[in-house]
């Protein structure tokens, strides 16, 4: 009896590209379709990536089968490394133009060393959801949340944005887009006021959303009107389960993520780069991330990591870390609760 011939024919590496003819965009995929498909230019990335998707729930493998694909062709998606390790991951791959998009099965060490990708979360391939044209508040109770779910929700959200923005996206721009994705209703749309902006200190800047509508990921708002309405272009992805009552909730935490909240006016490069920390410090009190994903997640080089987790010390949100070289992880510590309240006596004295 061969145990492993019943999942031969289940190729967990899904490919789709984006090609152009006759001035219409067209959607080609390696594995179902035989003729490429007319898309709407606005819909065509949210389109393949959707496409992506639909593979991954319908050829589903139990986590125990579930092979690195990136071993299987010799490793040749990213540069050489250590070797493969850690979990199967399912992990999203983008090529220079954004034109080709490739889903498939990989270990931790693999995704790590391959540029321009990003983890899947578990929840964006849940059961899709009806869409309701109103999504009024549920009169029924809902269960308690966990103290460990807004973060999870946030560092879902934030390992999207890395694949659908381009890589250097400016810090202040990911983070006026983590709030809008967060905070968007089943159809992409939602009402930003100028409080939620002066909070984050962000109002006035006028760059932030062109930049994210050169992205072709919002369609630029008129930004005079209040509230400001704002339509994404990435809605097939924003489906997420739980649902928006809970990414509400997370969007609310990553305003403040306790404990490692950066000063308000403290650069966007620093408030996200604390962000990024929190929202990857688990129920179990594990510190640590590698170094090219919190580099990708916060859209800056390697290079930058430091000088910005030297800034969090100095500003005493953090009371140490360090680079794990071995293991290519950067660890850290979050300050007490008496080096935190210094460090804002000292902002307010300047």
């Amino acid at each position: 009896m061969r145990l492993a011939g019943g999942h031969v024919a289940v190729r967990r590496i899904w490919t789709v590209q984006l090609r152009s003819r006759a001035g219409t965009p067209r959607l080609v995929c390696t594995r179902c379709t035989p003729h490429a498909a007319p898309l709407g230019a606005a819909s065509a990335r949210s389109a393949a990536l959707a496409h992506l998707a639909c593979h991954a729930r319908t050829d589903v493998l139990p986590g125990h089968l579930r092979i690195c694909q990136c071993r299987e062709r010799g490793c040749s998606w990213h540069p050489r490394h250590r070797g493969c390790a850690g979990p199967v991951l399912l992990a999203l791959t983008r090529d220079h133009s954004g034109r080709t998009w490739r889903l498939a099965d990989v270990c931790a060490a693999c995704a790590a060393a391959t540029s321009h990708t990003a983890i899947v979360p578990d929840t964006v391939l849940g059961p899709r959801r009806p869409r309701l044209s109103n999504c009024p508040p549920s009169p029924t109770p809902v269960k308690p949340r966990s103290a460990s779910e807004e973060p999870l929700r946030v560092r879902e959200m934030l390992t999207y944005l890395a694949t659908a923005l381009p890589r250097f996206t400016s810090p202040g721009a990911r983070l006026l887009a983590l709030q809008c994705a967060l905070r968007a209703d089943t159809h992409g749309r939602l009402r930003v006021p100028h409080g939620l902006l002066r909070a984050m200190r962000l109002r006035g800047h006028t760059e932030l959303w062109q930049e994210l509508a050169q992205a072709h990921w919002l369609h630029l708002p008129d930004l005079k009107s209040a509230p400001i309405q704002v339509q994404l272009r990435d809605v097939t992805l924003l489906d997420h389960v739980p649902g928006r009552r809970t990414r509400c909730h997370a969007a609310h935490w990553a305003l403040h993520p306790a404990p490692l909240a950066a000063p308000a006016t403290a650069p966007p490069a620093v408030r996200l780069t604390a962000l990024v920390l929190a929202a990857h410090t688990s129920a179990h009190d594990r510190r640590g991330v590698d170094l090219d994903v919190l580099a990708r997640l916060c859209g800056h080089s390697p290079q930058q990591t430091g000088e910005l987790l030297d800034r969090l010390v100095a500003g005493r949100t953090l009371s140490a870390w360090h680079h794990q070289r071995d293991t290519d992880e950067v660890h850290w510590q979050p300050a007490s609760h008496h080096q935190r309240l210094l460090g804002s006596a000292k902002s307010s004295a300047h």
